[in-house]
């Protein structure tokens, strides 16, 4: 089976999908797949659907939801229910576990490569660093788990996906940059700061592939919009790093500025 959360939730067997549940049912895979291969307490799937105002029937209504998603799943896989609450949905002590088995899945293979990735730089294997950071980062179809209602554990565990994914493109367009490929990164890197416009890595890698493309005057305005935004919706100030970046590109030349970012070598990031 093919279990996917970057992007809407999916899970697919032989290229047909498994599970057209809506709603809790939806929700409550979600949040297993999430802590695969972690067991996940009944009162943490109660806190997430249903947040500090459960029902009193809350734990029945968690039961019901459990067994109708062992119900989807063993009819469209053509099992008995009771093989999937033992291999898939497992009850464990007071929650429940999800076994993925053989099955592949896309947050943890894109978490094994961004750390693979991260090997080859340390060894300064940038060139091979950045072909896995683009293979990681090729798995995502969209915003993690776009179509699933987020509860307040969801929302963390997505929260820490979309930070593991601009930690991983912060890398990528760092080996882009020591690989001398500024120019084929701009458009890319122009549409994220206006999506991410508080991140300092992003807007540093941007300045930087515009320095170095010729447009000075195009980076020193980025650092200004970064500091407006951080200043106007944050009431904080840019990093002393990125800072000092951008005095470094007014008054100096391009071998400073390239010793000055500290981006696009083999240690990363």
């Amino acid at each position: 089976m093919e279990f996917r959360v970057l992007g809407a939730l999916s899970i697919e067997e032989d290229g047909e999908e498994l599970i057209h549940a809506t709603g809790k049912p939806r929700q409550l895979l979600a949040l297993l797949l999430l802590n695969e291969p972690r067991r996940v307490p009944a009162g943490s799937l109660i806190t997430e659907l249903w947040d500090d105002a459960p029902p009193q029937c809350a734990l029945a209504t968690l039961h019901t939801h459990v067994f109708a998603l062992r119900t989807e799943f063993a009819r469209r896989l053509g099992v008995p229910r009771d093989l999937i609450a033992r291999d898939l949905i497992q009850t464990r002590g007071d929650g429940y576990q999800i076994d993925l088995g053989e099955g592949s899945f896309d947050a943890g293979e894109f978490q094994s490569l961004r750390h693979l990735a991260q090997a080859l730089l340390n060894t300064g294997d940038v060139l091979g660093a950045g072909r896995v950071l683009g293979e990681a980062l090729g798995l995502w179809r969209g915003p993690a788990l776009l179509d699933v209602h987020h509860g307040r554990l969801l929302r963390a565990a997505v929260a820490e996906l979309d930070r593991a994914r601009l930690d991983a493109l912060a890398l990528f367009f760092g080996t882009q940059l020591d690989l001398s490929r500024h120019r084929e990164i701009l458009s890319e890197l122009a549409r994220l700061v206006v999506r991410h416009p508080h991140d300092e890595e992003l807007h540093a890698r941007y300045m930087v592939a515009l320095y170095r493309s010729g447009y000075r005057t195009r980076a020193l305005e980025v650092f200004d919009e970064l500091r407006r935004s951080m200043r106007d919706e944050l009431g904080t100030a840019p990093s002393e790093r990125i800072t000092r970046l951008r005095h470094v590109m007014r008054v100096a030349d391009a071998a400073a500025v390239d010793a000055a970012s500290g981006y696009g070598h083999a240690r990363g990031a």
